[in-house]
């Protein structure tokens, strides 16, 4: 399990995420602000075998469309169009165990 983002960078104001979907599982993109020093990976997984949504900006979840759904299925794609403030961005996907086995990236976003 992966989540790969291109670029890893982006110019701060409003962003377009287009999530494809290339496996085999539904999956979703949260987007989480991270804290300055804060490493990807290392979020408190629930007894649901999820992270925390707090603090969330937004999500892609929606098979071909923005917003929350049931997961973006495989070999489909979604999108979320966001505003987003300079500093560092946590990409997870949340389904059960997705997070734990390594489904996340990060995205910084500048000035």
């Amino acid at each position: 399990m992966r989540l790969t983002v291109k670029p890893a960078k982006v110019a701060a104001g409003t962003v377009s995420l287009r999530v494809s979907n290339t496996g085999t599982l539904a999956h979703e993109v949260v987007v989480l602000p991270l804290a300055a020093g804060q490493p990807i990976g290392k979020r408190p997984i629930g007894a649901e075998s999820r992270a925390s949504e707090t603090g969330s900006v937004g999500e892609a979840s929606h098979n071909c469309g923005a917003g929350e759904g049931g997961g973006i299925a495989p070999g489909s794609a979604g999108w979320a169009t966001l505003t987003l403030k300079p500093g560092r961005y946590e990409l997870i996907c949340n389904f059960p165990g997705h997070y734990a086995a390594g489904m996340r990236a990060e995205l910084d976003v500048t000035q």
